[in-house]
């Protein structure tokens, strides 16, 4: 009897067993992640939290919290709320917005920060995604602008996928009429794409 509980503490012990307890991700962003004109299922991570549960990943929980319409001012007040829930990861996917309202880069870099701050102090690790602005904002802000993820990223030693909507963006027919969110096609892209980026980070 005594060997069987000692061998049942083991297993449950054991890397594999580890694994399998619920790991959740949380997308935190905007109407990129949300997947604004496209239908529920198809945003990027639903099309990532499908794919998962068909490689299977079954104890991977993804959250989509993706708001139509927010910037990055948003970004410490929703991630005092959503650490509440106590994801084990999020993907920081803010910002397309300041950059499209040319709101100023020191203040988005700040709002960012404090998120990540939050994150980080309650013991949820944070994976951040770079984003890029239009050029008619002028090539001075565009490059500060993108320079802030990359530079968040080494000072708090996060995971960077630096763009993305790579292999998307500008592309006509991966894009919707609007030209900045990604229609079906595009949206498979960009799950891919982070899909690729989140797989290292995920338990074993």
């Amino acid at each position: 009897m005594l060997i069987r509980i000692v061998f049942s503490l083991l297993l449950l012990m054991s890397p594999l067993a580890r694994a399998q307890e619920t790991f959740t991700v949380l997308f935190l962003g905007d109407s990129l992640t949300e997947g604004l004109g496209l239908e529920p299922d198809q945003a990027f991570p639903n099309l990532i939290a499908e794919r998962l549960r068909t490689e299977g990943y079954g104890h991977i929980n993804v959250i989509n919290a993706g708001i139509s319409g927010s910037t990055s001012a948003s970004a410490r007040e929703r991630m005092q709320w959503y650490v509440r829930s106590e994801p084990d990861l999020v993907i920081l996917a803010l910002g397309a917005n300041d950059g499209l309202r040319g709101l100023t880069v020191e203040n988005m870099k700040l709002n960012l920060a404090s998120a990540i701050e939050i994150a980080l102090a309650n013991d949820v690790r944070v994976a951040l995604t770079g984003m890029l602005t239009p050029p008619n904002m002028g090539p001075e802000y565009t490059s500060e602008f993108a320079q802030v993820f990359p530079d968040l990223a080494a000072e708090y030693d996060l995971p960077l996928m630096p763009f993305l909507l790579q292999d998307v963006a500008a592309i006509p027919e991966l894009n919707q009429a609007d030209g900045i969110h990604p229609n079906l096609a595009g949206s498979r892209i960009v799950a891919e794409n982070v899909y690729q980026f989140l797989i290292p980070l995920l338990p074993y």
